[in-house]
């Protein structure tokens, strides 16, 4: 048996219970987990966001861990491997989006921790097509994060066109903005943050920001237009809608407005300006399993790994309902012996 958190239904609390050890069947492997990083999704799972979760189901989808058993069939990897496991959990194989490496955009993909059994638990069944190898030396506990932040961020950046000189607007800098201004300076951009208030300040420009932009303070827009002209990308990272629509003024002509994050308000833009300046607007969700080797690598050559706060299994209820206060600080990441 094993202890695990499992999430018996929306608006219940996440509880905690024996669970027996899965065996792998055919494609598939068993990892016994190193770490899982504690998302927001997680939380709004148990708030009831998703109509297609299946409950009861184990949370966690940004998880490290090393091979311990493969199913039938299952060439790779091998046992002992350390991997890393992400938000798609599986999809169909066959359709056009999956034959071309973007099964991120599968009609019929499954998600993990939502749909399939996650990282809350020290055991964990993957489809061995979308566990990633962990590159060498990288520290486990703190990667466990890039398997949804770090993916979300780094592919957020590529999907919105970033190049080497752009100026690229940051919206909130927590767990994915802290890491796409990080990701965005190792690219080669210029980077500005969007806060609140000026509490941010500091540590967006420890990460690389030139310019903070207190939204209470200021109009975003009408200062990013100020920052030479406007920004050529603007990622919004925040669970604000509103917040990323208040920045499309100010970006400059042939812009893109990405959301990687979102309310539950819809998207409403003003269309003359967006005609007139050939804006564009889109919105990434994490990535598909080359996207993540991609944001692996990516973040081993440059030492972009998050903050983060190691806690035990029994601490996750506690540390989701101070997400859900707006109490939490820093990123919790659930840590097995």
């Amino acid at each position: 048996m094993m202890r695990s958190a499992v999430a018996v239904g929306a608006g219940a609390p996440l509880a905690l219970q024996d669970l027996e050890v899965p065996e792998p069947g055919p494609g598939e492997v068993l990892v016994k987990v190193t770490a899982c990083g504690v998302c927001f999704t997680d939380l709004n799972l148990l708030r009831g966001h998703y109509p297609f979760a299946r409950f009861p189901v184990v949370p966690g989808h940004e998880i490290t861990g090393v091979v311990a058993a493969v199913g039938p069939g299952v060439t790779f990897p091998e046992v002992g491997t350390a991997v890393g496991g992400q938000f798609l959990y599986d999809s169909c194989g066959h359709c056009d989006y999956c034959v071309r490496g973007d099964q991120i955009l599968c009609p019929r993909k499954v998600i993990t921790g939502i749909v399939a059994d996650g990282g809350y638990a020290p055991y964990v069944l993957m489809k061995s097509g979308f566990v990633t190898p962990l590159p060498d030396g990288l520290d486990p506990v703190a990667a466990a994060p890039l398997m949804c932040a770090g993916l979300t961020a780094f592919n957020g950046l590529r999907q919105g066109g970033l190049r080497a000189g752009s100026r690229v607007a940051v919206v909130g800098a927590g767990g994915v903005g802290a890491l796409a201004v990080r990701y965005a300076v190792a690219m080669g951009a210029r980077v500005a943050v969007i806060g609140r208030s000026r509490r941010g300040e500091d540590a967006a420009k420890a990460l690389g920001a030139e310019l903070f932009v207190a939204a209470q303070e200021s109009d975003p827009a009408k200062a990013l237009k100020e920052w030479d002209g406007g920004a050529d990308l603007v990622l919004n990272a925040s669970p604000s809608t509103e917040a990323a629509t208040a920045t499309l003024g100010g970006l400059a002509p042939d812009g893109t407005l990405m959301l990687c994050g979102y309310g539950p308000e819809p998207l409403v833009l003003p269309t003359q300006p967006m005609i007139l300046n050939r804006l564009r607007v889109g919105a990434s969700p994490s990535g598909s399993p080359h996207d993540l080797r991609d944001t692996l690598a990516f973040s081993a050559s440059h030492d972009i790994l998050p903050d983060v706060t190691p806690i035990g299994l029994d601490e996750a209820p506690a540390t989701l309902e101070a997400m859900d206060a707006g109490t939490a600080r820093g990123r919790s990441v659930i840590v097995f012996p």
